[in-house]
Formats: structure tokens, sequence, C-alpha cells
């Protein structure tokens, strides 16, 4: 590999990096009423959350849905492809369900928002576009404020998904914490792996 070739690819990783890390500190200044009542409307929530998205916001929603189950809310993943296909009966009146779609477009998204509306579930959007369907759609909307990508084609899911994926896990750990998810809960969740060979003793692990 020629100098110049091994330059190039350090600089557009920094690159890359210092973009998607900036993507996460402009998160702070979205951190608001609109936070507050999402968080509000999980605690609250006497069904459980359902958290939906497509392509790389669908496999952020998967792990916000694993992160909220593993630290004290009830909740699950469903595809919104598959959710038009017979998975929206995952869903019932009273739940809360989560969409995720960095442009608020995603036709599949797009597609299921008003059959989540006639279940009776309250949604929350996780998006960058106010003025989008999925935004408009939402009781509540947490804008993630990534306009550009840190692709530098500008087109791969790079800034608007780490964005999600640090906004997905504030809110899951404002959350749980309260929630009152002890250290203690948590452990009892994870007996496998490292995790699982921690043991409680007077309240500390060891």
């Amino acid at each position: 590999m020629e100098s110049q070739t091994k330059s190039t690819i350090k600089e557009i990783a920094i690159q890359v990096l210092k973009d998607e890390a900036q993507a996460v500190e402009n998160l702070c200044a979205f951190i608001g009423p609109e936070f507050e009542r999402a968080a509000e409307m999980l605690l609250q929530c006497e069904g459980r959350v359902v958290v939906t998205g497509i392509g790389k916001a669908g496999h952020i929603g998967r792990k916000l849905a694993a992160t909220l189950a593993s630290t004290g809310t009830h909740a699950l993943f469903v595809s919104a492809a598959e959710a038009a296909h017979g998975d929206l009966g995952m869903m019932k009146d009273g739940d809360v369900v989560i969409a995720l779609s960095h442009s608020g477009a995603s036709d599949e998204v797009v597609h299921i928002l008003p059959v989540i509306h006639d279940i009776g579930a309250h949604l929350i959007a996780i998006t960058s576009k106010p003025e989008s369907p999925l935004a408009k759609a939402a009781s509540v909307v947490l804008l993630t404020g990534v306009e550009k990508e840190a692709d530098p084609r500008g087109l791969a899911p790079t800034s608007s998904a780490v964005a999600m994926l640090a906004l997905g896990d504030a809110l899951a750990m404002a959350v749980s914490v309260a929630r009152g998810f002890t250290r203690e809960d948590f452990l009892r969740f994870h007996p496998g792996g490292a995790l699982g060979k921690l043991k409680i003793v007077n309240g500390r692990s060891k």
C-alpha cells in the first residue's frame, strides 16, 4: 500500500470519528421537555415498549429494545417490514411504540403508522426531520439534529445511526434510574457471561 493511500485512509477514519463524536455531542441541545415526556411515557406504560424501524435504524432499534429489556423496561423489537405482514399483532392498546427513522419517511415505517394509531398504542419518534410523516404522527418527537453523515459520500448511515444509538441509550438509562432499577436487578438479568460471574456481596460486586 502506497504511503499516500495509507495517509488518506487514516485521515478519513479520523474525520469519521470526529464527525460522529460531534453528532453525539450535539444531542445535548435536544435533551429537554420532549425527552422528559418520552421518559414519562415509558415509566407510565402499562403494556410493553415496542421498538420498530427498518434498515440501519432497525438494527439500532433492536439494540435499544435489548437495552431497555435488560434495564427494567418490558420491551421488544418488531421489524417495520414484518409488522406490515402480521407482526402488528404484537402491539396492543396501551403499548408505547418507539419508531426510528433518520428521514422519518421510510416507506415501511410510514405504512404502519395509521395502524399503530388505530391499535391505541402511543408513538414516540426518533428522527432528524421534524416535518417528516413520522414526526407528525408521533405524540413525542426526539430529534437527533443530524444533517450530515460522516460518510465522505454523505450516504451511508453513520452519524445518524450513532446519534440514534446514543439517544436511545440516554433514554433507556434515564428511565432505568427513575424506575429504581438497581445493580442487583441488572445482574439478576445477566446470569451468563462475564456479568454472570459477578457475585453480589453486601450490595457490591466482586
